[in-house]
Parts: C-alpha cells; sequence; structure tokens
C-alpha cells in the first residue's frame, strides 16, 4: 500500500495521536492517553465486529455524522453505556479526526462533519461535600497514634489544605515541598503539563513538619512525598490506596455518628475545600486558581453551593414590602359571623 493511500486510513495516524500528540496536549496525563486509546479500540471494534469492515480497508471519508451517530447510538442503547461515558467515546474521536485534519487538511470536511454529532445533555449536578466541619475533623482525627497513623494524618490534612487532586498527591516529591521557616510551599503538577504553588495552613505545616523528620530524615528529594516500602524500596502510594485509606476512616467517623456523604472520597476533600473558599468570601478566580481549573466556569459550575446560613441570609433581604402578619379576625361583619359559625 502506497503511503499516500495508508495516511487515508481512518485509524493510520492512532499511534502519533497516543503517544506523541496526547503527552503534550489535551492535559498529557496517562488516566486521559489510557481513556482515549480504548475509546478508539472499542470504535475499531464496533468497525470490525458490528460493521464488519476491516480496518485495512475503513477510510477517513467513512466516518460520516451519520456513521458516528449510529455508534453513539448503538452504545446507549444497545451496550447501555452511560451518557457520561457515550460522550468522553465521541470526545476521543472528535479529538482524535481533529488532530489528523491538522495534519492533512484534505480531512477538514470529515472532522467538521463529525463535530456536529450531538452528546448527550448532561445536567450538572452538585456533587456532596462535608457540610459538617465537626465531621470533617473526626476523619482527620481518625487515624490511631502510630507511624503509619501519622502519615494518615498527615496525608489527609494536606489533601483537603491544599485542594489538590489525588493523581497531583501521587506524583508529588520530596523536591516539590519546600519548607522555609514556618512556611511551606508546595508545587503541584496538575493536568496538561501545568503547574501551580499553594501554601499550607499553620496547622498543616507543622504536621507536614513532623512528617519530614520521620519520613524523610535523609532528605532524599527525588523520593515520593507519600510514599509505601517494598523490599526496601519506597514507591509512590497508588491511587487507590489513598481511596482505600480515605474511605476507611470515613466510615469509621460515620459510626461514631458523624453526618457525611454515603461516600467520601479524595475529591470530596478536594469539593469540600473548594466550596468552603466560596462560602468564606474568597474571590472565585482565586478558588480556581487554587484548584488548578483551566476554565473558571468549572468551579462556578461545582464549587459554588451556597450553605444553609447563605440561603436564609438570602431570605431576609429585599423582604420589606411584604406585609405584617394578617390579622386574625376579618373587619367584615358577615365574614367574622361565618368564622365564627354564627351565621
Amino acid at each position: 500500500m502506497k503511503k499516500e493511500e495508508f495516511s487515508q486510513l481512518f485509524f493510520s495516524r492512532t499511534y502519533d495521536y497516543l503517544n506523541v500528540y496526547l503527552p503534550k496536549h489535551k492535559d498529557g496525563s496517562d488516566y486521559t492517553k489510557r481513556t482515549y486509546r480504548i475509546a478508539l479500540k472499542e470504535f475499531k471494534d464496533y468497525t470490525n465486529n458490528v460493521k464488519g469492515i476491516a480496518t485495512g480497508k475503513f477510510l477517513f471519508v467513512d466516518c460520516t455524522y451519520d456513521y458516528l451517530l449510529d455508534y453513539r447510538n448503538y452504545l446507549h442503547d444497545i451496550k447501555h453505556r452511560k451518557e457520561s461515558t457515550v460522550n468522553t467515546k465521541m470526545a476521543a474521536i472528535k479529538s482524535y479526526v481533529g488532530y489528523a485534519s491538522s495534519r492533512d487538511t484534505s480531512l477538514l470536511q470529515v472532522h467538521l462533519s463529525i463535530e456536529r454529532v450531538p452528546l448527550y445533555v448532561k445536567p450538572k449536578v452538585q456533587q456532596p461535600i462535608i457540610d459538617d466541619a465537626n465531621s470533617l475533623g473526626a476523619i482527620l482525627s481518625m487515624p490511631k497514634n502510630t507511624r503509619k497513623g501519622m502519615r494518615d494524618t498527615v496525608m489527609m490534612s494536606m489533601l483537603y489544605d491544599s485542594g489538590m487532586r489525588i493523581s497531583e498527591m501521587k506524583d508529588l516529591l520530596l523536591r516539590d515541598v519546600e519548607v522555609s521557616g514556618n512556611q511551606i510551599r508546595v508545587l503541584i503538577h496538575g493536568k496538561g503539563q501545568k503547574e501551580r504553588i499553594v501554601y499550607l495552613d499553620e496547622k498543616t505545616t507543622a504536621l507536614v513538619q513532623q512528617y519530614l523528620e520521620e519520613y524523610h530524615p535523609d532528605r532524599r528529594l527525588s523520593l515520593p512525598f507519600f510514599y509505601t516500602e517494598s523490599h526496601g524500596q519506597r514507591h509512590s502510594m497508588s491511587v487507590r490506596n489513598y481511596e482505600k485509606l480515605i474511605r476507611k476512616y470515613a466510615d469509621k467517623a460515620r459510626a461514631d455518628d458523624h453526618p457525611l456523604p454515603d461516600s467520601v472520597s479524595p475529591h470530596t476533600f478536594r469539593r469540600t475545600r473548594g466550596t468552603n473558599l466560596y462560602r468564606d468570601g474568597v474571590d472565585i478566580s482565586v478558588v480556581s486558581g487554587l484548584l488548578g481549573h483551566a476554565n473558571i466556569q468549572t468551579t462556578k459550575d461545582y464549587y459554588t453551593s451556597p450553605s444553609m446560613e447563605q440561603l436564609q441570609a438570602v431570605a431576609k433581604k429585599r423582604t420589606e414590602m411584604i406585609p405584617d402578619e394578617i390579622q386574625m379576625w376579618p373587619d367584615d361583619e358577615e365574614e367574622l359571623a361565618k368564622e365564627l359559625g354564627l351565621k
């Protein structure tokens, strides 16, 4: 097959897209790469097994508006995938074709055509946070007074205080945590290879300094900040391990009758931190910067739920025009007689 013919095959650019383009664009994370690779593989399987078209025969021009719409409906109606999952699959395919069209302008019409395939509309749902400060404090205080317990307390306190994503904490190295007197500055490596700096609260700083003395006495800057040890080697804690620990301590706090959401995850800490800052009057742009959102609209959509106190305060605003309590008895004699059952 000639090079020109090969370049027209739909899946001819997937390797470069996944291994060259994605790591430098999008958010650059392994999670995105894995998600998009799975999405493209499933689209290939659909083309091969459902439509009966060989990979070496399926061209970019074959991926029409109707073809992709049929695939969207197949995922939702036949495979019973969630709407959010289908939208992710569609986003991966559209992104891939957009990349291909940037490399070959003859594919631009294909890209414009499939961009019009509608996604499912998802309602913006406010995810639960830990509204009760005492309940959050109970979780943070739940670890036992042991070496690992101290690590877990520091981990959860730092996770909440910084508002970082759990993937960002997993990738944190000792060199990213800079101690200067009684102040700690954390360099966070966020999505899309974007970095941001956060400063920790005095209480969190004191806890982190204790942790450093116990877990990093040799100050080897290349080590993971939070780690597990196996066969004499130190490894980053896995995301699953973080999730398991937080769930364990939340379950214990809930058993002590602290009001908590049914499910508490690392992201619950992040949502709670962002929402608390908003409720405390911190400018939304500052909250967005702390959380590392590329778009401030994300912060507005998911982190700006008002507290009960704020809602109650709003209820008292500009209500002076509402009349006072109505008299119990009507002024009209005839109506009064009716009320008394004497008419």
